[in-house]
C-alpha cells in the first residue's frame, strides 16, 4: 500500500524559513508573534533612548527638534501597535487552543494572514523617517490639524495603521470565533481560564475599535488629498471632531492592552499562591464591566478643549466609576494570595510588579480623571508618568510574567531562574528611576513632547534619563536568558512550577493552609 502514496509530501510541510511564512499552526504563529513584538519592542527602545539622550540636558544636544517629534510620534505607535499588541495576541495564539482544548485556532489561514500583515506595516512605519520631510512628528495621537499639512511621512503613517488595524481585526474574529465554538466538551464559558476570558473581551473590543480609527486615519486622508475638510477650520471642518474621534478608539485601545495584561496575572498569581483564584465569577463581570465603560469616558482626554461644563461633570464621574471594577480585580488578586503557600520565582515577581505599579498607575488615573486637576496636569509629564506605570509596568511586566511562566510549556526547557530574577529586578528599579520622579516634572509644570526645557527641571531630568538607559540595557539580559533557555537550557519537569500547574487547581475546593517552608504538595 506504501507505494500508491509515494508521491512527494514536501510542500504539505515545508522546511526552513517557508516553514514560518507558511505556518498555519497555532504555536508557530504565537512564537512568530512573540519575537516580532520584542524586535519591535527594542526598536522603539531605541527611539525612547534618543528622546532621554536629548533630555539628558537643557538646550538642544543630541537631535533637531523635528527629529525629536518623529521619534515621539514613531515611539509611541511602534510601542503599541508594534511592541505590546502583537505580544499579547502572540500569548492568545499559544495558550487559547490549548487551554480549551482546542486542536487550533477557528481559521488557521487567516490567522498566517492576520500575522504577515504586520511586518509590512512596522517597514512603512520605519520608513516613514527616510522620506522627504521625514517621518510625521505629529505624535502617535496623530491630532489634527498638522495632520493635513504634514509631508508624504503622514501617508504612509496612515498606511500602517490601516493595515495594522486589519491585523487586529482578522485575528479578533479568529480568537471570538474559536473561544464561542470550539471548546472542548464540559468546557462551560464559566469553566475558561481567566485568560481566555479576558481575550474574549479584548477581541470584542477590538472589532468595536479598530474601524473607528481607521475612520479617523481615513478622513485625514482625504483632507489631504481630496479636498474634503472634515478636520479644515478654514473649510468648515472641525480640528476637535478628530480628537472625539481618536479617542473614541483610543480608550478603549489602553484596555486593548491592558485587559490580556489582566488575564495573565490571573494565570499566574493564582499558580504560585497554589490556590484558586478568588472571586472567580466577580472577576469576569469585572473585566467586562471595564471594557463596556472604557466606551463611554473618552473625552476625559479632552478636558481642555472647551467643552460644556456638563460634559466635563459626566465625563469624569464615569470615569471615576471605572476605578471600582478595576478595584475588585485588584482586591481578588491579593485576595488569591492571602494564606496561600507563595513562592516567588520570576513569573510571580513580575506579576507582583504588575499589580503593584498597576495600581499606582491607577491612582494617578483616578487623580487625572479629576477635571479642575486634569486641567492643570494636562500636557505635562505626570500624565507621560501615569501611562507609562499602566502601559510598562501594566502591561509589559504582565507580558515579562507571562514569557517567563509558560517558556517551560513552550520550549520544553527551563530559564536560568538567577538571571529571571536580575531582569526583574533590574527592571523594576529602573522603570522607577526614570517614571516616578516624571510626576514630579508635572506637578511642577514640565510640558510633554518637548526637545528642550527650563532649567528648573533639570535634576529629575537626569535621573529620569539615567534610569531610562539602564532599564534598556536590563531588556538585553532578558534576550540573553531567552536565547541561552532555548539554546541550552534544562529540560523542564513535567510540572515545571511544582504544584503550581494553574489547570489543576483551577476547579478544586481550596486546600488547607499549608505551614511550611519545603515545596508544596502537588495536588494528584
Amino acid at each position: 500500500m506504501e507505494a500508491v502514496h509515494e508521491h512527494d509530501h514536501s510542500h504539505d510541510h515545508p522546511s526552513g524559513i517557508m516553514r514560518w511564512v507558511k505556518t498555519t499552526n497555532h504555536k508557530d504563529i504565537g512564537t512568530m508573534y512573540l519575537w516580532f513584538s520584542f524586535a519591535m519592542f527594542m526598536v522603539g527602545g531605541v527611539m525612547a533612548l534618543i528622546l532621554r539622550a536629548e533630555l539628558f540636558q537643557p538646550g538642544l544636544q543630541v537631535v533637531e527638534p523635528e527629529f525629536f517629534n518623529q521619534m515621539t510620534t514613531l515611539h509611541g505607535l511602534i510601542m503599541v501597535f508594534g511592541a505590546i499588541m502583537p505580544a499579547f495576541v502572540g500569548f492568545a495564539n499559544w495558550q487559547i487552543p490549548m487551554m480549551i482544548g482546542a486542536p487550533d485556532m477557528a481559521f488557521p489561514r487567516l490567522n498566517n494572514w492576520s500575522f504577515w500583515l504586520l511586518p509590512p506595516a512596522a517597514t512603512l512605519l520605519v520608513l516613514s523617517m527616510f522620506v522627504p520631510g521625514g517621518a510625521a512628528g505629529v505624535g502617535w495621537t496623530m491630532y489634527a490639524p498638522l495632520t493635513v499639512q504634514q509631508g508624504m511621512g503622514m501617508d504612509l503613517l496612515i498606511f500602517a495603521v490601516h493595515i495594522l488595524g486589519m491585523s487586529s481585526i482578522l485575528g479578533s474574529i479568529n480568537i471570538i470565533t474559536t473561544i464561542l465554538n470550539m471548546r472542548a466538551p464540559g468546557m462551560t464559558m464559566m469553566k475558561m481560564p481567566l485568560f481566555v476570558w479576558t481575550w474574549l473581551i479584548t477581541a470584542y473590543l477590538l472589532v468595536a475599535a479598530m474601524p473607528v480609527l481607521a475612520g479617523a486615519v481615513t478622513m485625514t486622508l482625504t483632507d489631504r488629498h481630496f479636498g474634503t475638510n472634515f478636520f479644515n477650520a478654514a473649510g468648515g471642518g472641525d480640528p476637535v471632531l478628530f480628537q472625539h474621534i481618536f479617542w473614541f478608539f483610543g480608550h478603549p485601545e489602553v484596555y486593548i492592552i491592558a485587559i490580556p495584561a489582566f488575564g495573565v496575572v490571573s494565570q499566574v498569581i493564582p499558580a504560585f499562591s497554589r490556590k484558586p483564584l478568588f472571586g472567580y465569577a466577580s472577576m469576569v463581570y469585572a473585566t467586562a464591566s471595564i471594557a463596556i465603560l472604557s466606551f463611554l469616558v473618552w473625552a476625559h482626554h479632552m478636558y481642555t478643549v472647551g467643552m460644556p461644563v456638563e460634559a466635563q461633570l459626566y465625563y469624569m464621574f464615569a470615569t471615576m466609576l471605572i476605578a471600582v471594577p478595576t478595584g475588585v480585580k485588584v482586591f481578588n488578586w491579593v485576595a488569591t494570595m492571602w494564606r496561600g503557600s507563595l513562592t516567588f520565582e520570576t513569573p510571580m515577581l513580575f506579576a507582583l510588579g504588575f499589580l503593584f505599579l498597576f495600581t499606582i498607575g491607577g491612582f494617578t488615573g483616578l487623580v487625572l480623571s479629576l477635571t479642575p486637576v486634569d486641567v492643570q496636569l494636562h500636557d505635562t509629564y505626570y500624565v507621560v508618568a501615569h501611562f507609562h506605570y499602566v502601559m510598562v509596568a501594566g502591561a509589559l511586566f504582565s507580558a515579562f510574567a507571562g514569557v517567563y511562566f509558560w517558556l517551560p510549556k513552550w520550549i520544553g526547557k527551563m530559564y536560568d531562574e538567577t538571571l529571571g530574577k536580575w531582569h526583574f529586578w533590574l527592571s523594576i528599579i529602573f522603570f522607577n528611576v526614570t517614571f516616578f520622579v516624571q510626576h514630579f516634572l508635572g506637578l511642577a509644570g514640565m510640558p510633554r513632547r518637548i526637545p528642550d526645557y527650563s532649567l528648573q527641571f533639570t535634576d529629575f531630568n537626569m535621573i529620569s534619563s539615567i534610569g531610562a538607559f539602564g532599564f534598556g540595557l536590563s531588556q538585553l539580559l532578558f534576550l540573553y536568558i531567552l536565547i541561552k533557555a532555548i539554546r541550552s537550557g534544562e529540560k523542564a519537569p513535567e510540572k515545571p512550577w511544582e504544584g503550581a500547574d494553574t489547570l489543576e487547581w483551577t476547579h478544586l475546593p481550596t486546600p488547607a493552609p499549608y505551614h511550611s517552608f519545603e515545596t508544596p504538595p502537588t495536588v494528584k
